[in-house]
């Protein structure tokens, strides 16, 4: 049987307060060399690829033309900082036909879209003036949809299923489909809140 006799350490002084033994200067050396090397490869790398995606590119896009050609994009200066440019686009923007690219997320476009509906949907208001029809608030509506009733349909003819056949089954929708989002909840609170 072997047995195995512990290891002793030296003991470590620390009465000068730090580490007393240097680093080996050769393990830094060699690290350093093959950082340098790694970094030379991977640039090689780097180089090659780009010079190889341009020619691709180039031969992808044809020859220049009227149509094709190459700009020098350094030419443009900082076109976020350029307020010319940002004059000419704002210029542009309030310009361009509608519909136009949203500005934001699109919440003030559906909340003012759902303004529209409700007017339409809980006021009085000329369908066709010359004929004289009235739109009538959505409440009103079902109000005298529910004392009149709806006209009734002749009844279709009906064929047999033929072999196999099941009778469709009909659900009921679970909501009327309509929805506040959340952008137009948060603004009917904030101005419930107003008040």
């Amino acid at each position: 049987m072997h047995t195995h006799e512990p290891h002793e350490q030296e003991p470590i002084d620390t009465s000068k307060g730090y580490e007393q033994s240097d680093a080996r200067v050769s393990g830094v050396f060699v690290f350093l060399v093959v950082l340098g090397i790694m970094a030379v490869v991977i640039g090689g790398i780097a180089f090659g690829l780009g010079k190889f995606l341009n020619r691709q590119m180039a031969t992808e896009d044809g020859p220049t033309s009227r149509w094709v050609h190459p700009v020098d994009t350094r030419t443009l200066g900082n076109m976020a900082s350029n307020p010319e440019m940002q004059q000419k686009i704002a210029e542009q923007t309030q310009s361009f036909p509608a519909p136009r690219v949203q500005i934001d997320d699109g919440n003030q476009d559906v909340a003012d879209l759902h303004l529209r509906e409700d007017l339409l949907l809980d006021n009085y208001s000329w369908a066709d003036q010359s004929q004289g029809k009235v739109r009538i608030p959505i409440e009103r509506a079902m109000e005298l949809l529910a004392a009149r009733g709806l006209p009734v349909a002749p009844a279709a003819e009906q064929s047999l299923p033929m072999t196999g056949d099941e009778q469709p089954l009909i659900a009921a929708p679970l909501t009327s489909g309509f929805a506040r989002t959340g952008y137009e909840l948060d603004q009917a609170a904030a101005m419930g809140s107003q008040r």
